[in-house]
């Protein structure tokens, strides 16, 4: 798929959509990137504008008002579209038919995200070819200061360029940080892949620095902890691939990740170079 400058963003017209609308706004306004707000209508928004003469009109009407408010405000090319479906098999759909570089997605945690998109929204991100954004309430902010997690059972090696394209297109700082590890093999693989990423850091000439957790265990209380404390604008994750397929999957350390306390937001992406999803050193 030929990726474009474009951002996409679903939205439901709940107030935490609406956020993620105003982060993809504020985003596409700092990098130059098109913006398309995209509705699926369902029973929900049947019954959210039962009454109205022409559903579609009405739809187009409430998606022309948001366009028109954020015009009113930002120099930045938004525009709508909506279909009729299943919301959870056709954003992904959506991205690539419109060559999406990146999807945001709101969310109240994963309990929202759940009633918000269906209890298939996670495959969202995991089928998108394009990188998912999860926000929450928490309003926009720069990305001055963006983590870059390294641990033993995600293959972070495959968000370097993404990392890279990030503080190129932010000027943003990456922080790596290493997880902790009782087991000196898994110790010495994170080492091995911090080493690599370094390297590919100061060949890119990223402002980055290192940071590795105080103690083993409780890795997501402290990474969150750490993002708070250090003032993280965005963590950065990969999906987990399910050995044998072409399907990722987001495991309950992603999860917590995805849906912190602080409402952080998270950028997901799925591990896939060129073709094929590798693990070896």
């Amino acid at each position: 798929m030929k990726f474009k400058n474009l951002i996409l963003v679903p939205t439901d017209f709940s107030d935490v959509c609406h956020n993620a609308i105003d982060h993809a706004v504020k985003i596409a306004t700092n990098i130059d990137f098109k913006v398309v707000i995209y509705h699926v209508i369902n029973k929900d928004t049947h019954a959210a504008f039962k009454g109205e003469q022409s559903l579609n009109a009405a739809v187009a009407q409430k998606l022309q008002n948001i366009v028109d408010e954020y015009k009113l405000q930002f120099d930045v090319d938004i525009s709508f579209t909506y279909e009729e479906g299943s919301i959870f098999e056709l954003i992904h759909k959506k991205a690539e038919e419109l060559g999406a570089q990146l999807i945001v997605l709101g969310t109240h945690g994963k309990k929202g995200l759940q009633k918000v998109f269906g209890s298939y929204a996670l495959k969202v991100i995991t089928q998108a070819e394009a990188a998912t954004l999860v926000v929450q309430k928490k309003q926009y902010t720069d990305y001055d200061n963006v983590l870059f997690p390294v641990n033993s059972f995600t293959e972070a090696r495959q968000k370097v360029q993404y990392a890279i394209a990030v503080h190129r297109r932010f000027k943003s700082h990456i922080n790596i940080y290493k997880e902790q590890v009782k087991d000196p093999g898994e110790m010495n693989r994170i080492n091995v892949i911090t080493k690599q990423i370094i390297e590919e850091f100061k060949k890119a000439r990223v402002d980055y620095s290192v940071h590795t957790a105080v103690k083993s265990g409780e890795s997501v209380k402290q990474l969150i902890d750490f993002s708070v404390a250090n003032k993280i604008d965005m963590i950065m994750i990969v999906t987990e691939a399910q050995l044998g397929t072409s399907y990722f999957s987001l495991g309950p350390w992603n999860e917590k990740i995805m849906f912190n306390e602080a409402q952080i937001p998270v950028m997901c992406i799925n591990p896939v170079q060129k073709g094929y999803v590798y693990f070896d050193l």
